[in-house]
């Protein structure tokens, strides 16, 4: 047994870190998102209130006359679009938690600690810059394609925003990881 834990090492300090950071960062995401958290008051979070307001400044940029405005009876906020309402921002829609999934990842393949850093900050902006285009794209896809809205939400776009997170995984272990420089423990 102990040669087996021995021969694995490198694995399980990487699922050790992977989950570690990854509960550790949830759990701080879990706190904010508390102070929000109302029964009698339908809050938005201020992370996704802004990524709205991004939202509707490209949209605004594109010339799209967007409009936001507050659910009355759930924590979202409205999307309209030429007048008419094509999506709801909810907290799931901010990539926070797709942050937290490729941060954990990020360190789990350790590298020097302030190109780790470095590179969770820099990927971690590319992410919600992407996001605030995967959403934009999705509310000109919505108001143009109704009908499309499941295939739209829930394969196109998800894919879209994964598949970005992949491409940063393979370009930080490849690249700046200690395992691209060949010093993995």
């Amino acid at each position: 047994m102990k040669t087996y834990f021995r021969q694995y090492r490198p694995f399980f300090i990487f699922l050790f870190r992977f989950f570690a950071v990854y509960a550790g960062l949830t759990l701080i995401y879990k706190l904010y998102l508390k102070q929000f958290d109302n029964l009698l008051v339908f809050e938005v979070d201020d992370f996704t209130a802004a990524l709205a307001n991004q939202v509707q400044w490209v949209l605004g940029l594109l010339n799209y006359k967007c409009s936001l405005m507050v659910h009355d009876n759930q924590a979202s906020i409205k999307l309209f679009l030429e007048g008419q309402y094509v999506a709801r921002i909810v907290e799931g829609c901010n990539a926070l938690s797709v942050m937290i999934l490729f941060a954990a990842f990020v360190v789990a393949f350790t590298g020097k600690w302030l190109r780790t850093l470095v590179f969770i900050v820099l990927g971690s902006a590319i992410i919600h810059l992407l996001n605030i285009v995967r959403i934009v794209l999705l509310s000109i896809a919505l108001l143009n394609y109704p009908e499309q809205e499941n295939l739209l939400h829930g394969v196109v776009f998800p894919l879209f925003i994964y598949g970005v997170v992949f491409g940063l995984w393979v370009v930080w272990v490849n690249k700046y990881s200690n395992y691209a420089s060949g010093t993995a423990e």
